[in-house]
């Protein structure tokens, strides 16, 4: 007797998703509450668990198709419980012939190991013959799937970065070589469906260009009193709390003061009206695998330095184990994105909306500066503040973002609330 798998609930008006990928293909084990597929929504990944514990059945989909709350994606068939050893018939992937699936056993097994032996035995067909196909090591790739596993389109990732690389310098061949450049169909082209959650990433700012009168406005920060404030104290700041501090919970609550003192840039448009907030909920961009989510972290005003790292450290972990879910990402007054970590010097980032306002951080350099009349290097570190020019002026976004360069090089103005 077969179980039917349906997709669940995904949250507040969304009512329908991507399949992302398999996770349990026709013929595995399968355990009571075991995710058996991911789907993909506008906002996160969401695991469809097995309501039974048996065998994978049919996939009732194929990956990348669009799936609505309540459809059969699948079936879990009575038989092997989960636990027992007993052999899986691996799943025919395109009729693949026999023969075939020994050649990509015996072409898998030929590639360097990287420590790892059973990681190719792991590989989904779609996988191995990706692997084949581009001569990739899948020892040397971090896999993003569930619990580690490559997917696809981490190979292609990796195949389109190794095609991308310099190729290693060599010694000019002899006349008589015959040119080895130009080799018929080495250009190259793929189409990939964007997903889902890119989908909206763009729909989103590009809505954000088209609706907003979107201004930055930029200014420059020493770092030095913050630097030396976690220098001094992060070994004492990490034993009690057991997080590291970092520059975020300094941006964060630097922003809180800006926030108070300048109520438009912590409120929205809705119709013809302006909505203020007496609280602070910040949105914190964060890197995932499908692309950039924005978990907030609420109540920001309230909380300590160690409460928002722990925030911070606990979002950026499940964003990158595809775990977040809707109500992390639900609301959020004000956005902080921090392209520094990835070495951007200035940006003018994008509002979140329907928020009115975005703080950009950048990475810190030693830069030539004038103090009391005497020329020193400093930490710097350029800060940028997008605004919508609808609801905020340009003198209280130049204020807004004034306020937290003073508080960051002076961080005992966030103690007493200056």
């Amino acid at each position: 007797m077969a179980t039917e798998v349906k997709v669940p609930t995904l949250g507040e008006s969304v009512t329908e998703a991507t399949i992302g990928e398999w996770l349990k293909q026709p013929g595995d084990p399968v355990k009571v509450d075991e995710p058996i597929a991911s789907l993909e929504t506008d906002k996160v990944a969401v695991e469809v668990p097995s309501p039974v514990a048996g065998t994978m059945g049919a996939q009732a989909v194929k990956v990348g198709d669009t799936v609505e709350v309540g459809a059969v994606i699948a079936t879990i068939e009575d038989g092997v419980a989960a636990g027992e050893t007993t052999e899986v018939k691996p799943r025919e992937e395109k009729a693949a012939e026999p023969e075939q699936a020994a050649d990509i056993d015996r072409e898998l097994e030929e590639l360097p190991k990287g420590g790892t032996e059973e990681h190719a035995a792991t590989l989904s067909p779609s996988v191995r013959r990706a692997v084949i196909e581009h001569g990739i090591d899948p020892t040397q790739i971090r896999g993003t799937g569930k619990d580690g596993r490559l997917t696809k389109e981490d190979v292609l990732a990796a195949a389109a970065a190794k095609k991308a690389a310099p190729a290693p310098s060599v010694s000019a061949p002899a006349p008589s070589a015959s040119p080895a450049a130009a080799v018929a169909g080495e250009r190259r082209e793929e189409r990939v469906k964007m997903t889902r959650l890119r989908q909206t990433i763009a729909k989103r700012l590009k809505g954000a260009q088209n609706d907003a009168a979107l201004l930055t406005t930029f200014n420059d920060v020493d770092m030095t009193a913050v630097i030396e404030a976690r220098e001094a104290y992060k070994d004492l700041f990490a034993k009690k709390h057991g997080i590291k501090l970092g520059f975020m919970s300094f941006f964060a609550k630097a922003s809180c003061l800006a926030l108070k003192d300048v109520p438009s840039v912590n409120a929205y448009i809705e119709g013809d009206e302006i909505v203020y907030h007496d609280y602070v909920d910040i949105s914190v961009a964060v890197s995932a695998p499908n692309g950039l989510v924005v978990p907030v972290v609420r109540d920001a005003d309230k909380k300590s330095f160690a409460r928002i790292e722990l925030d911070i450290a606990d979002f950026g972990a499940r964003a990158k184990e595809g775990t977040l879910t809707m109500d992390d990402m639900k609301g959020g007054t004000f956005t902080i994105s921090n392209g520094g970590v990835f070495g951007s010097l200035m940006s003018t980032p994008i509002i979140n909306p329907p928020q009115s306002a975005v703080l950009g951080l950048h990475r810190i350099e030693d830069r030539p500066i004038a103090r009391d009349g005497q020329v020193v290097i400093r930490p710097m570190m350029y800060i940028a503040l997008s605004y919508d020019h609808r609801i905020i002026d340009g003198r209280e976004a130049v204020t807004a973002l004034k306020i937290i360069k003073e508080a960051i090089e002076d961080p005992m103005r966030m103690l007493i609330d200056l």
